[in-house]
């Protein structure tokens, strides 16, 4: 959000990878580059752990994966497994403390523990294992999950990770280093995507599968819901630790935060976009010369918008790719300036035209308004809005990093108001019943919260916002 970073879109909290491939030469390398093909899950730290011959090691700083790994420093981190990470957080908890893979030692020996997601119960647990002795140095609910293993590991660390799970409730998707393996674990609804492939020697674990294919690694399958997978020199283990919980996987990776190549839960990232683009011109046509997108997110609806409605699509604006990790802006002028700097338009190509302008998602409405003003400054005649989403009317609890209510424009605004403030010359959003058309899954298996306000568990009342992972 721009309040924080310059940027109108809901973020995404983490992304995960993980490798158990002994004998298998340049792990820590593979697990880098599978975090580079998941960079747009979070810019602010990157970490790796790794295990080799009973040493762990890991290594971990503020930045984007390729400012934070050299060759050099990935020469030192051997491994035989090897997790990683990169997140994004709120203001005021981006601090190198609290980046991950998060490493702790206790009585049996190290665990290293990624964690993509957020919990709802984190303060209570966090509370109740200071009472019993317990010492926290984050304030990250990672911290809390690898305290409550390392509190149970007597029942042999299987159990201890299955026990700890049951205990914690929110989104997760985990890969843990422990004891010689790699444990994955998904949510008991699978709020948060985790994969599973194979590479000769061995297996990867990763929040999307775009990671897979940048390793060389051949998709298995999606991890189910309330799944732990153990994966040793014996192979893949599977073991549940709930059952017959409601499948709610976030609308909001097919919206948004997936990158387009990655395969989830079965549905090709790229082919819901395109989907619900042409939904979407099918529900809201307007008559125009020309459909553009909102780069790179909106580039796949506008190409299906384009292909139902007949009306060309052509670019209108240029992305600025090298503008590296967002930033905070001090003053309306600086934030104005980075607009600009991350999108200009093309005016020979749309001077003098109407144009369908598609994005993925309007949260605050801001960036909006500037992209409007910055198309008509280039010429366009008329600029008509079509978003491939509903309107986010809800905060979100479980691992995205949303407003509070107050500040999404579409909990406190009618579209027509929306569209008077943007400037636009007509507005128009994807139906609830498009979008879950579009992705392709039954209604009752996405988390639609941040639309309708049906939450797949309870959350609590007191907390507009919760402390971010």
């Amino acid at each position: 959000m721009e309040v924080f970073h310059g940027s109108d879109k809901l973020h995404e909290e983490c992304g995960v990878i993980g490798i158990h491939a002994p004998g298998v030469p340049l792990i820590s390398q593979m697990v880098c580059y599978g975090l580079i093909a998941l960079q747009h899950r979070g810019q602010e730290s990157a970490g790796i752990a790794v295990l080799k011959d009973n040493k762990m090691q890991y290594y971990k700083e503020m930045g984007l994966v390729q400012e934070v790994f050299s060759n050099e420093i990935l020469d030192r981190l051997p491994a035989d497994i090897g997790i990683g990470h990169v997140r994004y957080s709120t203001t005021g908890e981006s601090y190198v403390s609290n980046a991950q893979p998060l490493v702790v030692r206790y009585k049996g020996g190290s665990i290293a523990l990624a964690h993509n997601g957020n919990l709802v119960n984190a303060g209570e647990i966090r509370e109740k294992l200071e009472d019993e002795g317990s010492i926290f140095q984050t304030s990250i609910d990672t911290e809390v999950i690898a305290n409550l293993i390392a509190r149970n590991y007597h029942m042999g660390m299987k159990e201890a990770v299955i026990e700890s799970v049951k205990e914690i409730k929110g989104s997760f998707a985990l890969v843990i280093i422990i004891d010689n393996m790699l444990i994955g674990v998904r949510d008991r609804n699978g709020l948060r995507p985790l994969s599973l492939a194979k590479i000769d020697g061995g297996y990867v674990l990763a929040s999307e599968t775009c990671a897979h294919d940048v390793v060389g690694a051949e998709f298995v399958r999606d991890i189910e819901p309330g799944e732990v997978v153990i994966i040793d020199s014996n192979g893949v283990e599977s073991m549940r630790f709930a059952e017959n919980c409601r499948k709610a996987v976030c609308s909001f990776e097919y919206v948004y935060f997936a990158r387009p190549d990655s395969i989830i839960d079965g549905r090709n990232v790229f082919v819901t976009r395109k989907e619900a683009g042409k939904i979407l011109a099918r529900e809201n046509p307007v008559d125009a010369d020309m459909v553009i997108a909102v780069p790179d997110s909106g580039t796949a609806a506008a190409i299906g918008y384009a292909e139902e409605s007949g009306i060309p699509f052509d670019v209108g604006l240029i992305k600025n790719k090298y503008m590296g990790r967002t930033f905070i802006q001090p003053d309306q002028k600086s934030r104005e300036l980075a607009v600009r700097l991350k999108l200009n338009a093309m005016k020979d190509n749309i001077n003098g035209k109407r144009l369908i302008l598609i994005d993925d998602s309007i949260v605050r409405g801001t960036t909006s308004a500037k992209l409007v003003k910055t198309l008509k400054d280039a010429g366009a005649k008329e600029v008509h809005i079509r978003v491939c989403s509903p309107p986010v009317t809800h905060s979100c609890y479980f691992g995205i990093d949303t407003p509070n209510r107050q500040h999404l424009i579409g909990a406190i605004k009618t579209v027509e108001e929306i569209r008077e403030m943007i400037g636009a010359d007509s507005l128009a959003y994807l139906s609830a019943e498009g979008l879950v058309q579009g992705i392709g899954l039954p209604k009752c298996e996405l988390c639609t919260a941040c639309f309708d306000g049906d939450y797949p568990m309870e959350v609590p009342e007191s907390a507009d916002k919760l402390r971010f992972e």
